[in-house]
């Protein structure tokens, strides 16, 4: 949960070493995708800086190179030219193992399709960050999990397995899931996507309060309304930024 350890003593970082500002930074990135029978340039020239604790909405339509984007910050993906650093850190450079410890520590991902374990429970997905980084023991993992599923909503749906859950309960377990390391940057592809309205509000309220106590938020969407409500709105169209 946001601030505090299983423990209930407020914390900021979760106990790992200090690290520098995490600001983001793309230099002259693209990103090519070829195959067989295309080649497709994702993006162009990305030249693009989030300083730490922004709170940023990358909007423009369907195909533009949003996903993409993030996918770079987060170090899913890799750039066919150009760098990507993070906290004075070259993540394009590092190996998958790397990569996958330095996201476990600092970047929380809340994927369009939830991407959920479907073989665990709710409370499982939860703690599956924090079980790959063995943060902590398991009963305070438990507690920590369960603390963010009732952060979200979820309290008593936690021994439920995906497939027994809406498609809302299944993007707020991906919510929780993301905070779980409790990371300075949290990253959301169409994060209120498959909420209800209410269900969004609240959300959104959310990552605005994770936003307010320091943590840089980062999310794509389609709702226009959604990202006037952002701090910074990041346009994109045809791989390259075109405001913002």
């Amino acid at each position: 949960m946001c601030g505090r350890h299983a423990d209930g003593a407020n914390f900021v970082g979760g106990g790992r070493a200090e690290v520098g500002p995490m600001r983001i930074e793309l230099q002259q990135v693209e990103k090519v995708y070829n195959s067989k029978m295309l080649k497709f340039q994702a993006l162009r020239e990305i030249d693009l800086v989030i300083e730490e604790g922004e709170l940023t909405a990358i909007v423009g339509p369907s195909g533009s190179g949003k996903s993409t984007l993030l996918n770079m910050m987060t170090g899913i993906d890799r750039p066919s030219a150009g760098t990507v650093s993070v906290g004075g850190k070259r993540i394009d450079d590092m190996s998958e193992d790397e990569l996958a410890a330095w996201r476990g520590g600092h970047v929380g991902i809340i994927f369009q399709f939830f991407q959920l374990f479907p073989t665990l429970t709710a409370l499982e997905n939860a703690m599956l960050p924090m079980d790959l980084v063995r943060r902590g023991t398991m009963a305070e993992r438990r507690r920590e999990a369960l603390a963010n599923l009732e952060l979200v909503g979820l309290a008593g749906k936690e021994d439920s397995l995906p497939r027994a859950l809406s498609g809302g309960e299944q993007q707020r377990v991906a919510i929780a899931r993301a905070l779980a390391n409790d990371p300075e940057i949290i990253v959301g592809d169409e994060p209120t996507g498959n909420l209800d309205s209410v269900t969004a509000e609240r959300m959104f309220q959310l990552l605005t309060e994770l936003n307010d106590a320091g943590k840089t938020v980062l999310f794509v969407t389609h709702d226009r309304e959604l990202a006037r409500r952002a701090r910074r709105v990041v346009t994109i169209r045809d791989g390259r930024i075109v405001a913002g």
